[in-house]
């Protein structure tokens, strides 16, 4: 994961928005424990212009409202999806440069359109995956018959009774020396 450690410009960091007076702050120690990151990360976060503390306590500690929470969220599921730090970055400063909120938006549902289709592809490659481990774990779960001195090669041509009306999976042939 490429994390290029640029600080970002400030026209493209958000301003933090006022905290309405009856939502809780948390400080910077408190929102990594909550959301599971360390303190560096959601300080890394800010440095990227991902995150923005909404105040400053008179001592200088970062506060955070509960969007920061749903922001980091966010930056979880785009790193599941694949992507950077840098390219998160640049896609939320895309979708900041776009004054209209309809475009925007829409701009957004493509996206998520096509990683919708990307995660669905995905499952399927590894639902067929699962399929193919079951299968040969279950072939494999059947090798009991033979002595531990034979040789691998028999393997390929294996006549336990077990075998004898069931293909041997490709996941079990890729690994069998050649007859």
């Amino acid at each position: 994961m490429s994390t290029d450690r640029q600080p970002q410009p400030s026209s493209l960091r958000p301003a933090p928005p006022a905290p309405s007076s009856s939502q809780r702050l948390l400080k910077v120690g408190t929102l990594a424990r909550e959301t599971g990151k360390t303190v560096r990360a959601i300080r890394f976060y800010e440095e990227l212009g991902l995150l923005m503390p909404v105040k400053r306590t008179p001592g200088g500690f970062r506060q955070y409202d509960n969007n920061a929470r749903i922001r980091i969220h966010w930056i979880d599921r785009l790193q599941d999806l694949g992507f950077s730090l840098t390219e998160i970055r640049d896609f939320l400063s895309a979708l900041q440069d776009e004054d209209s909120g309809p475009r925007a938006m829409e701009q957004l549902r493509a996206f998520y359109a096509r990683k919708l289709l990307e995660t669905r592809q995905s499952i399927a490659r590894l639902d067929a995956l699962q399929g193919e481990l079951t299968e040969s774990l279950a072939y494999l779960s059947t090798c009991q018959s033979c002595s531990p001195s034979t040789s691998r090669a028999a393997c390929r041509s294996c006549d336990d009774e077990a075998h004898r009306d069931v293909p041997t999976p490709r996941l079990v042939l890729a690994v069998q020396d050649p007859a």
